[in-house]
């Protein structure tokens, strides 16, 4: 059981990184790339005219996509080390796996049966055999919901999700969230929208092909292409946009499991719950997006069951090609690496096995990697720069001039509540209760780790809602704010240059890490975190007058990126990305104020030519360095809550008075923007 996509954005959870490190090669770059550099800068363009080229012009000029990536900076560049690391412990473990039972062993006969291409090779289809004669086995509707409780046990998707997590309006308690799903494009949108149009035939061939390789013949695989192609299209017209995701009262439906079930009267619900393992005791569940479910009924009312077996099988398919023989892991690449993302080559055998390890088992990966490389004084100065920065958001919110005392009392109040996890979770994930044997082989074992993911959730329902668990690993690039918990959390995976770096100078830090501290803190007070209380529930704490002056605030800069081009006649979605935005923002405001008060009563040297304020803005912009492949940028302008990095990096800062004073930009360069347009928040 695995996020669905739906539950990511409506929940805000990271669905795509902070940091989105794109996928990286065996070879470790060169040391000078992953630190703050003016060898990056490009001079010959003034900062008052592209302040990104500016920053890291020269880097750009000189750096060129690998051709298995589809993306590559500061992330993937660092990712590129990261993994080299996390490499080293699963060979180790393979050659060496230790006692039964022991994580080093289940880690290490993982990643041998994923890296033996030996047998997957020989064992071609079989692993999926028994799945897909249930499938055509299917006799009626009852046949399929028991199918397909199974099937999201094991991670393959079809028609919604499923996820248990926090009652929103009552963080202390479990609840069932169920939503719209069962699209294999990134978003709704790839079925419409005419820019998009180019993917759907190759889509519909990918399709084909895949069936073919599980033995259709090639007329038969070209229909049930064309089926599944419609069949999701009409599940694509009943869905919400990932924009309309994002608000979290719109997508909370509390609803009794027999109304529910009377909203989709064609489909056995109650049976399908039953069978995930959900207890009978659960009255009531989170119907996310009822409107969904009231169009799925009617589709499945209206459609032959002969066309969702077809719908079914290819999710089957897709589901486990990557753990499959390597005609049907190469043609998934094909067109979700190459034909969606436009990457020309595919990671080594290694990395991919690594990557698939990391999501199935991947915090005993994490147990070993923050032992060996994350060293303890890290997350002792990393609590102290957290602290600072709370101290000037407080500050901040009690000078407020839009802001009324009764907001103000309420959002202090939440600030005072927020947990800061730096490195790794206060308890490690027990995974006593998994099996895993080389011998069984790659999709074996990848079954048997899903299947204990699915039983360690549904095994949540009658305690409390755990607001220590991790989302995310922690040898992963990455931060995150969690609302329902009201945790900040920041990977031991992040915290090294050009992120964090004990051997730069303070403005350089403050540039970086602080800044990313500053914008997960700025999450609790989004447009989307604002609406959560001090105790991690959905709740109205604001005055309408508030309500309406932040509301004010933020469409401004929403309007702001939504002028911005990625590429040629495309724009950001400025309320898409309105969430990132506002972190964006709040991060870099309240990381340079708590730059200048930790030079107060220090010598403010200037290094390389550039003072401690012109660093600090050098910095940030250097921490976004990237190159996105043109198809890769289509897709992230459409599914990635984020802004691209080209405009993170100027983005928040020409809302600063600051940033002008620091490079003498004026009125009529191309990075100012007129000071009524300009967004103050926090």
């Amino acid at each position: 059981m695995k996020f669905p996509r739906f539950f990511l954005a409506m929940l805000g959870l990271p669905a795509v990184a902070l940091v989105l490190p794109a996928a990286v090669q065996a070879a470790v770059i060169p040391s000078v790339d992953l630190h703050f550099s003016v060898e990056h800068l490009d001079r010959a363009t003034a900062p008052g005219a592209d302040f990104a080229k500016y920053a890291w012009g020269g880097w750009a000029a000189r750096t060129e996509i690998p051709s298995d990536k589809a993306s590559w900076g500061s992330g993937s560049i660092l990712g590129e080390n990261n993994w080299a690391r996390i490499r080293k412990i699963l060979e180790e473990s393979a050659a060496n796996p230790g006692a039964a039972g022991t994580n080093q062993q289940k880690v290490g006969d993982f990643f041998a049966a994923a890296t033996d291409e030996a047998a997957i090779e020989a064992v071609g289809i079989k692993p999926l055999q028994s799945e897909l004669a249930r499938i055509d086995a299917l006799a009626n509707l009852s046949d399929l919901a028991l199918y397909l409780a199974d099937a999201h046990r094991h991670n393959s998707a079809g028609f919604f999700g499923i996820f248990p997590y926090a009652d929103q309006r009552n963080s202390d308690v479990m609840q069932l969230i169920v939503g719209q799903g069962g699209l294999s494009l990134p978003t709704r949108d790839y079925y419409f929208d005419a820019k998009y149009a180019k993917f759907l035939p190759m889509f519909t061939e990918h399709m084909a092909k895949m069936f073919q390789l599980a033995g259709a013949a090639p007329e038969a695989a070209q229909k049930d292409a064309a089926t599944v192609l419609r069949l999701e299209t009409e599940l694509a017209k009943i869905s919400k946009s990932l924009t309309e995701l994002r608000d979290p009262v719109a997508n909370y439906n509390k609803m009794s499991v027999d109304e529910c079930a009377a909203l989709m009267p064609a489909f056995p619900f109650k049976s399908y719950l039953t069978a995930t393992g959900f207890p009978a005791t659960e009255t009531h569940i989170n119907l996310a997006q009822p409107k969904f479910f009231e169009g799925m009924n009617a589709l499945l009312t209206s459609q032959p069951l002969a066309d969702w077996k077809a719908y079914l099988r290819w999710h089957a398919l897709t589901a486990a090609a990557q753990y499959l023989s390597s005609a049907f892991d190469q043609e998934n690449f094909r067109f979700f690496g190459t034909a969606l993302n436009g990457t020309p080559a595919q990671e080594p055998r290694w990395q991919r096995a690594a990557r698939m390890l990391d999501a199935n088992i991947g915090f005993a990966v994490g147990e070993v990697y923050v032992a060996k490389f994350f060293p303890p004084e890290v997350k002792t100065k990393l609590e102290a720069m957290i602290q600072n920065m709370r101290a000037v958001l407080h500050d901040r919110i009690v000078h407020l001039d839009w802001m009324t005392e009764p907001t103000k009392q309420k959002a202090l109040e939440k600030l005072s509540t927020f947990k800061v996890i730096v490195g790794y979770p206060e308890k490690w994930r027990d995974y006593s209760k998994l099996t895993i044997n080389r011998a069984a082989g790659y999709y074996a074992n990848h079954r048997a780790a899903a299947e204990f993911e699915s039983a360690r959730q549904m095994a949540k329902f009658g305690h409390p809602f755990d607001k220590t668990e991790w989302f995310l690993t922690p040898q992963q690039i990455n931060a995150y704010y969690q609302a329902s918990a009201g945790q900040l959390i920041f990977l031991a995976g992040i915290l090294q240059p050009p992120y964090f770096d004990p051997a730069a100078d303070d403005a350089i830090n403050y540039g970086a890490i602080v800044a990313v501290i500053g914008h997960e803190i700025s999450h609790g007070f989004d447009d989307t975190g604002r609406q959560y209380d001090a105790h991690g529930n959905l709740a109205d704490w604001w005055t309408k007058e508030d309500a309406d002056a932040f509301k004010v605030r933020a469409q401004k800069l929403a309007d702001q990126y939504g002028g911005y081009e990625a590429l040629p006649g495309l724009k950001i979605n400025g309320q898409l990305t309105l969430g990132e935005n506002i972190g964006d923002l709040g991060g870099v405001s309240i990381a340079f104020e708590a730059l200048q008060r930790s030079l107060v009563g220090k010598g403010r040297k200037v290094i390389d030519g550039y003072t401690p304020e012109q660093r600090f803005f050098l910095s940030w912009a250097q921490m976004w360095k990237t190159k996105t492949r043109d198809d890769r940028m289509k897709f992230l302008l459409q599914a990635d809550t984020h802004a691209p990095g080209q405009i993170r990096a100027f983005g928040p800062l020409v809302n600063f008075q600051p940033f002008y004073d620091a490079f003498g930009i004026k009125e009529g360069d191309p990075m100012w923007l007129k000071p009524e347009l300009r967004t103050k928040i926090w």
